[in-house]
């Protein structure tokens, strides 16, 4: 049965880059989201299409279908008073905003005695990633759902506690 798109899809995961694991919710919440609407990497989400609930398979992300190819141009070097206050360390990463107001991730490259370079690349760019995946469960979405486009899992519960009768509206 293949997975279609606006269905509510919740996946355990492990993914590695090689023999590291980088990132795993087994044994903990599983990822809830909504198919076909780039909630996801699209490499991952090709990879379980045709999957069922209760299977378990390796998915291969190739770099390009997961956060791309690593850019080397996509780094820029910066005055070292841009970072006053923050004890720079290479490797770390520090959020920032873009010219529209969002919030931009760096990698911090190099330090240097006036300058700093921050690589604009995500630090999996370039990385073929393996997925293991088991999927839990796949749902029709309801239509509260498909007009936010976000699983009723991953709402924000009301500060009052919805649900418990104490009038939200």
């Amino acid at each position: 049965m293949a997975i279609n798109e606006g269905q509510i899809v919740s996946i355990e995961y492990e993914v590695r880059d090689g023999a590291n694991v980088i990132d795993s919710n087994v044994g903990g919440e599983p990822l809830v989201f909504m198919f076909g609407k780039g909630q996801i990497i699209p490499g991952l989400e090709n990879g379980i299409k045709d999957m069922n609930v209760g299977d378990k398979a390796d998915v291969l992300v190739k770099a390009a279908d997961a956060y791309g190819e690593y850019n080397p141009n996509a780094t820029q070097e910066l005055p070292k008073e841009q970072f006053a206050g923050i004890e720079l360390e290479q490797g770390m990463t520090l959020y920032g905003q873009d010219e529209n107001g969002g919030t931009v991730q760096v990698t911090v490259k190099e330090i240097g005695q006036n300058s700093v370079v921050v690589d604009f690349n995500h630090p999996l760019a370039g990385k073929d990633l393996m997925f293991t995946v088991t999927l839990n469960n796949v749902r029709e979405a309801t239509p509260e759902e498909l007009a936010s486009g976000i699983p009723m899992e991953n709402m924000q519960q009301d500060s009052c506690g919805c649900g418990t009768g104490c009038g939200c509206h």
